[in-house]
């Protein structure tokens, strides 16, 4: 935390304000289940992958990364994940399709050591 005391009183106002926010933001996150936020993060890697597949030069590397750490949320924590688990599983399969077939059309490798 900023030591307040070198702060101008707008400074310090502000900081306090800031603060204030965070503590809102944790307490209300600590009100969602947590495979609610881990499902909301496995669709951001999803995203990611997706993002670098579309890509006008799709980025076969990043997409490798996000899509592998996507599987190992998924794979890993399995029925953890809840009512979501299947759709998860569901997408994964997806991104993993659309990696394939974005692979053969451009020909290009998805790692350095291909």
């Amino acid at each position: 935390m900023t030591d307040e005391t070198d702060l101008s009183p707008d400074g310090a106002e502000s900081t306090a304000e800031i603060e204030a926010a965070m503590a809102e933001a944790r307490a209300r996150l600590a009100e969602v289940p947590a495979e609610v936020v881990v499902v909301n993060h496995i669709m951001g890697l999803y995203e990611l992958g997706a993002i670098h597949l579309s890509s006008q030069t799709p980025d076969l590397v990043a997409a490798q990364l996000a899509i592998d750490s996507m599987a190992l949320l998924v794979e890993g924590l399995g029925e953890r994940l809840g009512d979501d688990a299947q759709t998860m599983a569901d997408a994964l399969a997806n991104i993993r399709m659309a990696f394939v077939s974005v692979k053969a059309q451009t020909g290009q490798s998805a790692t350095n050591d291909d």
